[in-house]
């Protein structure tokens, strides 16, 4: 009788190792064809193939619903810009009142580039040409579908100067809207991010116009300080002319901000570290899975946020001797 309660005993903890090592840890994105479903499916595939871990990607409505989901440990995984990250952990900006302060930082994916774009025969190259010229231009406003948008836009318009009510607002309802407006000749001033299918798009449809130009930011320290007061986690790059980028065809100052994913601060430490490492070590192998990841840097992978790393990560950052800013 001993013998046969050690045999199930065993069989029993047998059970329960092959049901952890099946348990299927989620990763929240966005809906399909977005930014965040891509990466989440490329992401979701690494894992599974190069650490075993049984990783999949579950589209959902956008950060606002589940980033609460994964601040209440009910999701492993899910992505956001780093200045989504901090405004939702400390639960001002499009999260303001609504803090997540269980939410933990695991690492920067890859960086966005965006930019306040203008049609090229506008006469516009800078954002000082903007500000002489803001009493008479129409911008995308409101972004009632893509809330973190506004954030964006206020950055670079205050590296000017500038505020909203400096211009004619006309609502859109999101990101993709409001990249479309500017083809559509609705408005004359809008965010459209960098080589993306959406400013392809548009630079066909202004073709006859010569096309769309980024307006270039001021990269100066004051530039740079005041950008920084509305987009904290944000940066000004200068990007080389570039003939294959729609908007390129002269150098410019763009915004730049990394892609981060997040996580719950209890997910055990060996997950986050075997994901961190999984990420880290195979941007080849992610960069065929989707584009992105071609621009991604090792080092880059802890960009200074507010909100805390988990510790799972910053044992593989010390390992691997990137820097936690």
């Amino acid at each position: 009788m001993k013998r046969l309660s050690f045999f199930l005993a065993l069989g029993a903890i047998a059970a329960m190792t092959g049901a952890a090592q099946a348990q299927v840890v989620g990763i929240a994105s966005d809906q399909q064809g977005s930014l965040g479903y891509n990466t989440g499916v490329a992401v979701a595939k690494i894992l599974n193939i190069k650490a075993k871990i049984t990783a999949r990607s579950q589209p959902m409505a956008g950060t606002a619903a589940y980033l609460p989901l994964i601040n209440r440990g009910e999701m492993e995984l899910g992505f956001c810009n780093a200045v989504e990250a901090d405004f939702s952990y400390s639960g001002t900006g499009n999260f303001e009142g609504k803090p997540n302060p269980d939410l933990r930082a695991v690492g920067a994916m890859f960086p966005l580039r965006t930019g306040l774009m203008v049609v090229a025969d506008s006469g516009i190259k800078t954002i000082t040409d903007v500000f002489k010229k803001k009493k008479d231009i129409r911008i995308a406003a409101e972004y009632t579908a893509s809330s973190t948008i506004r954030y964006y836009v206020a950055g670079a318009l205050a590296n000017g100067g500038m505020t909203y009510d400096d211009f004619i607002k006309v609502p859109v309802s999101s990101f993709v809207k409001g990249m479309m407006a500017l083809g559509e000749d609705k408005v004359d001033l809008t965010l459209i991010s960098l080589n993306s299918g959406a400013a392809h798009k548009v630079n066909t449809m202004v073709q006859s116009r010569g096309g769309i130009r980024y307006v270039s930011l001021d990269d100066s320290p004051e530039g740079v300080a005041r950008f920084k007061e509305h987009l904290p986690a944000g940066d000004i790059i200068h990007m080389a002319a570039s003939d294959s980028i729609p908007g390129l065809g002269e150098a410019a100052n763009i915004i730049q901000i990394p892609w981060m994913l997040v996580t719950y601060k209890d997910t055990p430490d060996e997950l986050i570290y075997n994901v961190v490492k999984t990420i880290a070590e195979n941007n080849e192998d992610l960069g065929k899975a989707f584009g992105a990841f071609k621009i991604a840097k090792k080092d880059n992978m802890a960009p200074k946020l507010s909100m805390p790393y988990h510790p799972g990560a910053l044992k593989y950052f010390e390992e691997a001797g990137i820097p936690a800013q």
